[in-house]
């Protein structure tokens, strides 16, 4: 038996998020349907994030156990050559037994891609929320954010069904940027709450539009005012980008953003 870790990349339109569920097909079912066709034994898989009903990931991380005589290395090929064209192995190696994609994550990454032109793009759509009624402030927008970075409560920022047992968690870096009409918000967290980045930036959104002050925006996730968090921005805008560890996986991709260049070139 070995412990095999997988970079993976999806395209989340088609799918109901990462995990299995009853009654709808997920990336999750899809992996495992696949490993079950090269072991002929039920393998089952864990990820370092679990992304929602049409979030796509760029460079999620995956492990499972698997008693195979195939070597670790090879299963990215073997996996592509079975796998829809939606969902990309990038990398597969062997890793300690005691490594999880999940709980040896020191934090992960998400972004959030706004088209903020007046014309939509078909190119981008798929990735992106157009957001063109008004010109977003993305200055604004990041200067409401930093009061987040650090360890709080995010109970505000948190969609009805979660599971979690505390809504504390650490926001390790905000990053908002506009590159010519596209503007990017990069949230990197040791955990994430069901729904929180969507929320945050439907929130930021208000904020960018001069809807809602910096302050009451501040205001709404400091005294948990959850009622008055009404608006999320759809899910597919939003990325996993990837997760980091203390030590490097994944050789053969060293760089910690596998986010698709094209986006942002195709503005420029």
């Amino acid at each position: 038996m070995k412990r095999v870790a997988l970079l993976v990349q999806y395209e989340g339109s088609s799918y109901s998020g990462w995990q299995r569920q009853k009654n709808a097909t997920t990336v999750q079912e899809i992996l495992e349907k696949a490993l079950f066709k090269i072991s002929h034994h039920a393998v089952k898989t864990f990820a370092a994030g679990r992304t929602d009903a049409g979030v796509h990931a760029s460079g999620q991380v995956v492990h499972f156990d698997i008693n195979c005589v195939i070597p670790a290395n090879s299963y990215s090929d073997i996996l592509n050559s079975i796998l829809p064209s939606n969902i990309r192995i990038l990398e597969s190696v062997e890793v300690k037994d005691n490594w999880h994609a999940c709980y040896s994550a020191m934090y992960r990454h998400y972004r959030y891609v706004i088209n903020n032109s007046k014309f939509p793009n078909l190119f981008i759509n798929k990735w992106s929320w157009h957001r063109y009624q008004k010109v977003l402030d993305e200055a604004l927008m990041s200067n409401a954010s930093k009061s987040m970075e650090g360890e709080h409560d995010f109970f505000a920022f948190q969609k009805s069904g979660s599971n979690r047992s505390t809504s504390i968690t650490k926001i390790k870096n905000i990053d908002i940027k506009r590159i010519e009409e596209l503007i990017f918000v990069d949230i990197k967290a040791t955990g994430f709450l069901y729904g929180m980045v969507r929320l945050i930036v439907g929130q930021l959104v208000l904020v960018g539009e001069k809807k809602i002050s910096p302050e009451i925006f501040k205001d709404r996730w400091v005294n948990k005012k959850k009622n008055d968090v009404k608006e999320s921005a759809p899910a597919k805008g939003l990325c996993f980008v990837n997760a980091v560890y203390e030590e490097t996986v994944f050789k053969k991709i060293n760089n910690n953003d596998f986010f698709p260049v094209f986006l942002i070139k195709g503005f420029s």
